[in-house]
């Protein structure tokens, strides 16, 4: 049985694949952030619910719109 993947699992691997598009690694995309590196992995792998303000960090640290962190 396939069970359908979460909007965390979803928006982690957006994350995970815009990140790596830029060439950068967790540590530098979370510095870049002002969130701690375990945090933004917690968040690529599914495990965290980010705030807006996080969610407005990370695209801002990606050089992107937020939009972009939503789309598959």
């Amino acid at each position: 049985m396939m069970t359908e993947k979460t909007i965390e699992q979803r928006f982690g691997e957006r994350i995970r694949d815009l990140r790596k598009k830029a060439g950068v690694s967790q540590e530098e995309l979370a510095d870049r952030a002002g969130v701690h590196r375990t945090y933004l992995g917690g968040i690529e792998r599914g495990e965290r619910n980010p705030s807006l303000k996080n969610i407005y960090a990370i695209s801002r640290a990606l050089k992107v719109p937020v939009s972009d962190l939503f789309k598959t």
